[in-house]
């Protein structure tokens, strides 16, 4: 059953065929810390036995890394080491023979076209990007500056993120300026190109406010609608991979958590399915979030959510319409009874995907095995990230069982079938668990005499070959040993008919998931027989009854307690989302939309579709105004051209671009001539006026200023600290009272003509404190610009100074500087912990304060320069 080989040096890449295998070893001196020596492997028997090919090819240079053509598994192509020399070795026969070709840049990635063998794109050390549409033989520049990793294949053409902060498109081989596309005018922000799928995504900042793009099938771009309070501080796309866009944004009100929302088929429209979902960065510095796709079985998503400072598992059948808690096992490994009952106790799960593609996630599903889902997790009130065990359901998260007390990594064999099961790496084994009953029973088998530090596994799962290959090392300066096993002889003869049995999908009880009665085969338990690959999963599939969870919150409407959807209270539903003109007709939404994939039929169908209606006439609106070459300085006497823009305005009237030429004399006579008609001016800017210390008990007057001026129609949507649900006024002005000590924050977001905006300050509430009027030489009224930033760095150097000459700590000084001029501002002494010394502060102590402060403004005017 075992074959072990021993290999030297350090074990960087396996190729795994279908019955060859290549492997790529390099030695590495931790004298000299470098790479010295590399050696190519290959087998032809499914790694029985390997043969050293650097001799036989004559293949003396450094290798560093190997690549396997996805669309054609016997095309290799190995990297030189390019410290050494820059070169590529390409073999068309599983890597029998090799042909070297020079070429002249240093490959830093590759990238291979999905469905033409031959294209590769390649990205250079200085950030060029070169294509390649013979097999690497000859290459030709694409374009230079390109960011890296922002270069993709979307059909023959490559798609590319320049550090000009420009996206450009241009076929593979026609790729000179003449060849290039431009699909989105303007600069875009860096590192914001994103192509998956059918969509593509960018996104531009202004003026501190992010706008997302997408473009599906290759479109124009549209911008992504999110509900209007939310205000985005970050998108992550999650997959776009059934013809929709699943996104975890980072909301204004979140800091390390992100909210995952659900888009339409284009990916413009989107709704919140789940808030608060658990994220982190992995070692390069990427953004992970946990949510989990379950493979197999259709809108079944697995996400941790946190609550309460608490990480929670939560799953869903029906694409984030409903999340419930996971059921725990009701007994552990040794048949003892779990107490534990929800919801204040459920089971929760790592979602966690490996870097290293030959050891297992944290969460294993399989396309070929559906309802199968094996994971690493806990019991408890909470996720874990320590005393972690081994959990596995076979009826896709309705019930789970506990498989290992421990961790394991845990492979699915014969497509599904069968289970293998390897304590983690962390602690040397000598046996293997193999399972043929999804986890009830395991049968335990040596493949070795010594114990291994197992390191990964190879395998082909698309093949009917039941070989795999373990490779590891004995202990920490042993070389690599390579295990080959055959399991086959576990399997005493292929599946019939009568080795089967039906199982049914459901959520809870409830046989209608996803719009359908879905019905599955799975093989009888005991029964040691092979499936093979050609095995069938599904027997039927048929049609429910609609209901309201077949049908998810369009946009602008948000889900009820008792099930239904309703408007939002920012969604004005007499407005069409979509691009209306007068005279045309368009799908008004009922406030629902059939979830992506789901089934159903009849029932509230007809009810909860879109209808068809006629398109109503709108006012106006959009008034601007810019010059033709967007240009905002001129020579005086010379012609300048006006754009005055008007959008919104129906069809028989047409969109209104009005060009003005005037003789530069007074831009102010121009402005207003062509402001003359009477148009309400948008919000364009909000500041809060709120203090900066209270009393706990006191009420507390907060104000918001609008810029140019407070409109007609304004709403005012106030957040205090945690709460999740606003409070709505029609005027700037509120009382609050505080009641918690320390920073409370408080954020006024302001709707009005289609815009929102918001400001957020913190409030410091305290029981009692001390407080100075503070005033200003005159002469620092020459430097005063009258803006928020100027006044904030006043107050540092304010706060600093008096720190350092008074001996208050500075955390326990703060300074409001107000607004206008003359320069004023009010010094806060705050308490200390111990209130007792805090109170014997002598006013000798507050004099000093009171008379520092007027020999500050030198220290101002000297760092006027920085400011």
């Amino acid at each position: 059953m075992c074959k072990w080989t021993l290999l030297g040096d350090l074990l960087t890449v396996c190729v795994f065929f279908f019955q060859v295998i290549l492997i790529l070893t390099k030695l590495f001196d931790f004298n000299l810390g470098t790479v010295t020596e590399s050696s190519l492997w290959r087998s032809v028997d499914f790694g029985t036995t390997y043969e050293k090919l650097m001799d036989k090819v004559m293949i003396r240079t450094m290798l560093s890394y190997l690549y396997v053509f996805p669309t054609n598994k016997r095309k290799i192509l190995i990297l030189s080491d390019p410290e050494v020399e820059s070169s590529l070795l390409i073999s068309s026969d599983e890597g029998a023979t090799f042909q070297k070709f020079n070429i002249n840049f240093y490959i830093m990635s590759l990238l291979f076209h999905p469905t033409q063998e031959n294209w590769i794109l390649a990205y250079s050390h200085d950030q060029r990007l070169y294509s390649s549409l013979d097999f690497g033989k000859k290459w030709i520049l694409v374009h230079e500056r390109v960011t890296p990793g922002r270069f993709y294949w979307y059909d023959s053409h490559t798609h590319t993120h320049t550090q000009k902060m420009q996206y450009i498109t241009c076929r593979a081989q026609k790729c000179s300026e003449e060849g290039r596309q431009y699909p989105f005018s303007g600069r875009i922000d860096t590192n914001s190109l994103v192509v998956q799928d059918q969509y593509i995504f960018l996104q531009l900042t202004t003026a501190g406010r992010t706008t997302y793009f997408v473009s599906y099938q290759r479109g124009p771009f549209r911008t992504i609608q999110l509900p209007k309070y939310c205000l985005p501080k970050d998108m992550h796309i999650v997959s776009t991979d059934e013809g929709q866009v699943l996104a975890a944004v980072q909301e204004w009100n979140e800091n390390d958590t992100y909210s995952l929302y659900i888009s339409d088929t284009p990916g413009v429209y989107f709704t919140r399915s789940l808030p608060n979902l658990h994220t982190f960065r992995s070692l390069a510095g990427n953004l992970i979030v946990d949510v989990y796709k379950v493979a197999g079985v259709s809108g079944l998503i697995i996400a941790n959510k946190k609550e309460d400072a608490q990480m929670r598992t939560y799953i869903t059948y029906n694409k984030g319409q409903t999340w419930s808690l996971l059921q725990p096992p009701a007994k552990d490994t040794t048949g003892h009874d779990i107490n534990c009952n929800l919801p204040s106790c459920s089971l929760h799960l790592l979602l966690q995907m490996s870097e290293n593609p030959y050891t297992p996630d944290t969460i294993s599903t399989k396309h070929s095995a559906p309802g199968i889902i094996v994971a690493t997790g806990n019991i408890g009130p909470e996720l874990s990230f320590s005393n972690t065990g081994m959990f596995i359901s076979s009826d896709a998260g309705n019930t789970w069982r506990q498989i290992f007390e421990e961790e394991h990594s845990v492979w699915f064999l014969d497509h599904g079938g069968a289970l293998l099961a390897v304590t983690q790496s962390v602690v040397p084994t000598r046996h293997l668990w193999i399972s043929l009953d999804e986890g009830r029973q395991w049968d335990k088998l040596s493949f070795s005499s010594t114990p291994l530090f197992v390191d990964g596994v190879m395998m082909t799962p698309e093949t009917e070959n039941h070989i795999i290959t373990f490779f590891g090392h004995f202990n920490y300066h042993s070389d690599w040993q390579l295990i080959k096993i055959d399991y086959s002889s576990l399997f005493g003869r292929k599946c019939t008919d009568g080795d089967f049995q039906t199982w049914h999908l459901h959520n809870k009880g409830e046989v209608c998931v996803m719009g359908e009665r879905q019905v599955y085969m799975k093989r009888k338990p005991g029964t040691r027989c092979t499936l093979g690959q050609e095995y069938s999963r599904v027997v039927s599939a048929e049609p429910c009854i609609c209901t309201l969870y077949d049908f998810e919150c369009d946009y602008g409407f948000e889900r009820q307690a008792s099930g239904k959807c309703a408007p939002a209270f920012w969604y004005d539903v007499n407005l069409p989302a979509h691009t209306c003109s007068h005279g045309q007709r368009y799908r008004n939404s009922t406030g629902y939309r059939q979830v992506l994939l789901n089934n159903c039929r009849e029932g509230l169908k007809d009810t909860l579709s879109p209808k068809m209606q006629q398109c109503k006439p709108i006012a106006p609106s959009g008034l601007q105004l810019s010059t033709i070459n967007s240009q905002l300085t001129a020579v005086l006497g010379t012609n300048i051209t006006f754009r005055v823009a008007l959008q919104n305005v129906s069809q028989q009237v047409h969109r209104h671009t009005h060009k003005v030429i005037y003789k530069v004399l007074c831009f102010r006579l121009v402005v207003l001539k062509l402001f003359k008609t009477n148009f309400t001016s948008p919000v364009e800017r909000i500041f809060l006026s709120a203090p900066v210390v209270v009393i706990r008990g006191n009420e507390a007057n907060l104000t918001a200023v609008l810029w140019p001026s407070q409109p007609r129609t304004a709403t005012f949507y106030w957040w205090f600290s945690n709460r999740t649900e606003p409070l709505i006024t029609l005027e700037g002005s509120i009382s609050h009272t505080y009641t918690r000590e320390g920073p409370n924050s408080v954020t006024v977001q302001v709707s009005a003509g289609g815009t929102v905006l918001q400001d957020v300050k913190i409030i410091t509430v305290k029981d009692f404190f001390r407080s100075l009027l503070l005033s200003f030489s005159p002469n620092l009224e020459e430097h005063n610009p009258s803006i928020a930033e100027w006044r904030q760095d006043v107050g540092r150097v304010v706060r600093a100074t008096l720190s350092q000459v008074c001996g208050f700590p500075e955390d326990q000084l703060l300074v409001s500087v107000f607004p206008g001029s003359p320069t004023a501002a009010e010094l806060f002494i705050l308490p200390e912990t111990n209130q007792s010394a805090f109170r014997s502060y002598t006013e000798e102590q507050l004099d000093k304060a009171r008379t520092t402060h007027t020999h500050t403004h030198a220290h101002i005017l000297k760092q006027n320069v920085l400011l």
